[in-house]
């Protein structure tokens, strides 16, 4: 029989990716083994566009902010392609998102070891000290369980994805089957919205491309040093101790960092595409601002209606492209009859302690951890990069029962704990 492990950890993207790199390199033999669907790694493989870039630093990796001098880093990794040099020439933070992915999946061989691909986990039950958890026709028994099951696409209420109608999650898979079209639709006004308009305006020179959304114009995401303190290690510490009313207002002021915002550049490169085709009289990029798609078919016949005066616009589109965003994988449905063993708080969420363990009753003797999912505990780094490689080492020194290290906090922040 196999022996117990340390963590099994469900779901193989960057949070358990970090987590395996923190296994690899600990001083302790961990036992350890991460469990993936897919047949290999991916990150929004269906966004990686050419000229997309990172919307965090380099240095914010899978294991910089851990572990400085680790082999793990984006610089190691650049040294091993060849192009160190040539990355620090281009004085810039921000990669390309294809060479991010590039990375994670470099990083992703080097402990290919730990992962077994193509494979779900179907069940879990307590057992032990710990769980058993089917995989297949696998059963693994282990202490504790890392649950990183990612992102699910978001559509609107009564819209479901087809020929016609994507999400933006499945542009590069699904661009393909177009052959010349004369309409194409972008609901949305975050980055990947944008993105997704400027890229249909490039691909397809023929054709009207249409941006709806509810905003007067794309907004600008606050990337300000200051506001950017919100996705520190230590912002997670002062985050988790606020009161209720205090992380709502944190997460209201500081939505602008990430959520529904859009590069500066990018902007300025749409509103100059949009002023150069009135000034050449072609109008092929219509961006409509407080208005919302409604009438939708499956066979693309949609309305454009303005939210200001009622104007509507009739359309026949070849494709309609949703960049409505993503929701957290709900644990719960993973978690089967356990779930009923988790605690709740006074609004039904999961109760989660500091090191992301879900805090569950007496009957559950192992540890059950969520990467992401934790939003209404942690903050808004709950499912980003930028504390992906801090959150791994604590959840790795908790599954070992070590002291919790963390990043050295900002003095002036010391100052007032």
């Amino acid at each position: 029989m196999n022996p117990v492990l340390d963590l099994a950890g469900i779901g193989f993207g960057p949070s358990n990716l970090a987590l395996a790199i923190a296994v690899e390199e600990h001083e302790r033999p961990v036992r350890a083994r991460f469990f993936e669907r897919q047949p290999r790694f991916g990150w929004h493989r269906g966004m990686l566009l050419e000229d997309a870039t990172m919307q965090v630093s380099f240095l914010k990796d899978l294991v910089t902010l851990r572990n400085p001098t680790s082999g793990f880093s984006f610089l190691c990794y650049l040294r091993d392609r060849g192009r160190l040099i040539d990355f620090v020439n281009r004085k810039n933070f921000f990669p390309l998102r294809k060479e991010f992915h590039d990375y994670f999946e470099w990083a992703a061989e080097r402990v290919a070891h730990h992962v077994s691909y193509g494979a779900e986990m179907t069940r879990i039950r307590t057992g032990g000290d710990g769980f058993e958890i089917t995989v297949g026709e696998e059963l693994v028994r282990t202490r504790n369980v890392v649950l990183a099951t990612g992102l699910e696409a978001s559509l609107p209420d009564g819209i479901e994805a087809g020929e016609r109608i994507w999400h933006n999650q499945d542009l590069l898979h699904k661009v393909g089957t177009l052959e010349d079209p004369r309409h194409v639709v972008v609901v949305g006004a975050g980055q990947s919205a944008a993105e997704t308009v400027a890229f249909f305006h490039d691909r397809f020179p023929e054709a009207e491309v249409h941006g709806v959304f509810a905003r007067y114009g794309y907004s600008p995401a606050d990337d300000s040093s200051f506001a950017n303190r919100i996705f520190d290690p230590a912002a997670v510490d002062e985050f988790y101790r606020a009161p209720e009313d205090v992380k709502r207002k944190l997460m209201g002021y500081h939505a602008n960092t990430n959520y529904s915002v859009v590069d500066q550049d990018l902007i300025e490169e749409l509103y100059r595409r949009v002023y150069r085709e009135k000034v050449l009289g072609r109008q092929r990029l219509s961006l409509h601002n407080t208005s919302r798609l409604t009438d939708v078919n499956p066979d693309g016949k949609c309305v454009i209606e303005s939210l200001a005066d009622g104007g509507r616009l009739p359309l026949d589109a070849d494709v309609i492209v949703y960049a409505t965003g993503y929701r957290p994988a709900n644990p719960v449905r993973l978690l089967g009859d356990l779930a009923g063993h988790c605690e709740r708080d006074e609004h039904g969420r999961l109760k989660i302690t500091r090191d992301y363990r879900v805090v569950t009753n007496d009957e559950i003797r192992g540890g059950i951890y969520l990467q992401g999912g934790t939003e209404h505990t942690h903050g808004i780094t709950s499912s980003l990069l930028s504390n992906t490689a801090v959150r791994a080492g604590e959840i790795l020194d908790s599954v070992l029962r070590l002291p919790r290290t963390t990043v050295n906090p900002v003095p002036e922040l010391a100052a007032h704990r």
